[in-house]
Order: structure tokens, then sequence, then C-alpha cells
């Protein structure tokens, strides 16, 4: 499923040894309990339009509730942000940000998250070439 939510479920079943009815039960048991977060196309960025990737070191000027509150909401509001991530080490947050061109990031960027006063700094690492790409779980 991890590589092909489209696939008939009675393919998948034969691939598993199981019946269609006990792949559809499962499948219902695994979304109940979260396990399935949902079922999606994935698009090509550059055909879609978003061919720039951009990873964005973010760094708040404090961590109070209200500042990573605003940053949320920042995050929450732009789906140009595809992952935020709080981390370790020099930045507080990246971002996985997907845009046209380096003039749309620029806007992103300067509109987005440097008018944010709890905004410190943003480092910006442009993609230039993508090695590999999965989002299959290893399990």
């Amino acid at each position: 499923m991890q590589r092909d939510a489209g696939q008939p479920l009675a393919a998948l079943g034969r691939r598993v040894g199981m019946a269609q009815s006990t792949v559809s039960r499962k499948l219902q048991e695994f979304e109940a309990a979260g396990l399935i977060r949902g079922r999606v196309v994935l698009l090509d960025p550059s055909r879609a339009g978003a061919k720039l990737c951009v990873f964005a070191s973010v760094s708040l000027e404090d961590h109070s509730e209200e500042a990573v509150r605003d940053f949320a909401a920042i995050v929450a509001a732009h789906p140009e942000i595809l992952e935020c991530h709080a981390v370790s080490g020099t930045a507080d947050y990246i971002l996985k940000i997907r845009v046209a061109d380096v003039e749309a990031y620029e806007q992103f960027m300067t509109h987005a998250l440097l008018r944010n006063p709890h905004v410190r700094s943003v480092v910006s690492s442009f993609s230039l070439k993508e090695i590999k790409y999965a989002t299959a779980l290893p399990l």
C-alpha cells in the first residue's frame, strides 16, 4: 500500500494471501487506529509548477508560547511549506518548501517568513538535484 495505494484490493489480497474482504477490513482497522494517515496521489513537482525545492532553517527570536503559536500558524497557512520539523542544533525549525522558482521563493520568504516579528533569521539551502525521494516507511 505504501508504494501504490491505488491498486485494487483483490490484487493486494493476492499479494499478501488474504481475501479482498479481509484486506478491506484490515485497512479500515489501520485507518481507525491512525496507522494510515491518508491515501494520496504524488505529483511530479516540476510538472505541477513547483520545481524549486528549498530547505529553510528558521530561528525564532524567543520560544514563548505566543512565538511558537504564531510560527505554527504561518506554517499551517502556507501550502508552499510541505514539511516543518522542530530540530536541535543552531536553528529551531527546518522547513521543506516547494515553489516555482527563486523569485517565488524570495516573495514567499520576505512576505510570509521575515515579516513575522518572531522570526529572527532564515538560512536557505536550495536543492540542486534530488538523489532520493521516498514516502514509504522502512517496515
